[in-house]
């Protein structure tokens, strides 16, 4: 703590008895009764203009406030939370699914841009940016050289939709500078990362957040890659946060038949809202198989119970999140806002998926959900505790247990090996994206030559490129012998080759290939039928499940 919060401290005491009556005010509730008292509304901003007019040194009153806001929600519960007005627009971007730019993801290398790949139907890309493109200006102010910091590059490449932002370009294997002039547009931020037929009967689609176009996504996704064949769907849910519960619900009710139960929320009044099917679903009959894994949380959780408890699919996976709290967002009036929570949600059986917690208490919250990875659970199924208080059942007679989190019906443990941890964590951190943007870039030409078919019939990661990974590593201090793992990394680097090259689609399926949890779907009698002879000589001692 440094010297002048020491000193308005015992301000900040006096600060919280008056906050929950201003933050009332700002919230703009109903009851009146909560800030009835025109005295009472008054006296925080009474205290701040005394501390902005006459405190002896100079303080920043909108930290003091930050801070006040922060602690009274922290002492709520783990999930309310106040979203700061630099946190704001980065939160809206995420979860209204778009932003407003030229669409390209890049790193700066040796000083300058370069394009790591441009985003799918964004602006950059339908004006002809290409992967490896080094940007050196924008509106003719030179982006190299000069140590620009990314959040300096993004505003200049940023603006309002509509608006033309100018570019000079330097591209492998062409003399002189391209010019581009981009309408800055509305640009995407996939939700669904990737959808694709496993075989003629089988379709996989895997979504990251429910976001405000995630529905759509999804139908557009379906649409595209879905065949009149298909019979199952993989609905992929592992690590995703949750997120919008109207999305969420909407894509429940394409598997779910028409009048079923898909939740209810219960408020502090005891006001109970119920969600039911429609009857608008278009896969009701397809089988269905959802995978989660201990990072889905909320909205996932509230579409693998309703599978659940309405005995439509097999979930397959390990013990999700544990998150049942309804929030919501309210605008506090200086482009700041809070998240709250307002209501539990809970499964058509009755059972809520909230893991306890006592007093807000962050700290030990996430503290015994990191107890998961050392106490066995990721490991084996049998060392998923569960309550008989919280005991349901099914319309079936299948039980299943409320108090914290889906427990699967079908379990997939975690990989004990610390190696394939480690590549599966590089993988999907990023860590591989810069070695792999470095390899392609020593030969562009050729590697924007593949197409899909021969980039899967050439084998493209050698143990040469394992090797330059290894010492890659190295650089920063990282230090492997992969060893027995190597079949492993190379699947990893073609995946993370394969989504700069050609996008997610192709990179996801490469990275299910021998997959534990598509493995656990074939072992368990369920899905025979529906997967290729291809993934059932795969899965040896040799080459084993790698999830």
């Amino acid at each position: 703590m440094n010297k002048k919060m020491k000193i308005i401290l015992p301000l900040l005491i006096t600060v919280f008895f008056v906050a929950g009556i201003w933050l009332g005010n700002l919230l703009d509730f109903q009851d009146n009764s909560l800030y009835s008292s025109s005295s009472k509304r008054q006296k925080l901003n009474r205290l701040i203009n005394f501390i902005d007019k006459e405190y002896v040194d100079e303080v920043n009153t909108d930290s003091i406030v930050d801070i006040t806001v922060t602690s009274i929600l922290e002492n709520l519960d783990p999930h309310s939370a106040y979203i700061s007005r630099q946190e704001f627009d980065y939160v809206q971007d995420n979860m209204r699914g778009d932003f407003v730019g030229i669409g390209i993801n890049f790193y700066t290398i040796k000083d300058t841009i370069a394009v790591i790949r441009t985003l799918e139907k964004g602006p950059g890309e339908k004006a002809g940016l290409e992967a490896g493109d080094r940007i050196l200006y924008a509106d003719a102010v030179p982006l190299f050289g000069n140590n620009m910091s990314n959040d300096s590059i993004i505003e200049l490449l940023k603006g309002p939709e509509n608006s033309k932002v100018k570019l000079k370009v330097k591209r492998f294997g062409v003399n002189d500078l391209l010019d581009f002039e981009i309408n800055r547009g509305t640009v995407p931020l996939k939700s669904v990362d990737a959808g694709y037929m496993v075989n003629d009967t089988l379709g996989y689609i895997k979504i990251n957040r429910f976001a405000e176009s995630t529905y759509s996504e999804f139908k557009a996704k379906m649409k595209q890659f879905a065949t009149p064949k298909m019979k199952s769907i993989i609905l992929d849910l592992r690590n995703n946060g949750g997120g919008f519960l109207k999305q969420a619900t909407l894509i429940l009710d394409e598997f779910i038949a028409d009048g079923k139960l898909l939740l209810f929320t219960k408020n502090k009044s005891g006001d109970l809202r119920k969600t039911y099917a429609t009857e608008y679903g278009i896969y009701e009959d397809q089988n269905l198989y959802v995978f989660i894994d201990e990072k889905s949380a909320s909205a996932s959780e509230i579409v693998a119970g309703a599978i659940q408890d309405n005995d439509r699919g097999t979930i397959i996976g390990r013990r999700s999140f544990g998150k049942g709290l309804v929030q919501r967002e309210m605008n506090l009036g200086d482009g700041s806002a809070v998240r709250l929570t307002v209501a539990r949600y809970y499964t058509p059986t009755g059972r809520s998926i909230q893991r306890p917690y006592e007093n807000g208490n962050s700290e030990a919250y996430y503290s015994r959900y990191m107890e998961r990875y050392t106490n066995g659970e990721l490991l084996s199924k049998d060392s998923i505790t569960t309550d008989d208080s919280l005991r349901y059942k099914t319309p079936e007679g299948k039980i299943v247990y409320g108090g914290g989190g889906i427990i699967p019906d079908v379990f997939v443990p975690r990989s004990a090996s610390q190696d394939i941890q480690d590549i599966k964590f590089m993988y999907e951190g990023g860590v591989m994206d810069r070695f792999i943007f470095n390899l392609l870039d020593e030969d562009r030409i050729y590697y924007n030559s593949l197409s899909q078919n021969d980039f899967l019939e050439r084998r493209l990661i050698t143990e040469e490129v394992l090797d330059k990974f290894t010492r890659y590593l190295g650089d920063y201090n990282m230090y492997y012998n992969f060893g027995s793992s190597s079949y492993v990394l190379k699947k990893y680097l073609k995946a993370t080759m394969a989504r700069q090259l050609f996008g997610s689609d192709l990179a996801e399926k490469i990275s299910n290939e021998n997959g534990a949890f598509i493995t656990a779907l074939l072992n368990s009698n369920l899905g025979r039928s529906d997967l290729p002879a291809s993934l059932k000589t795969k899965t040896s001692e040799e080459n084993p499940a790698t999830d």
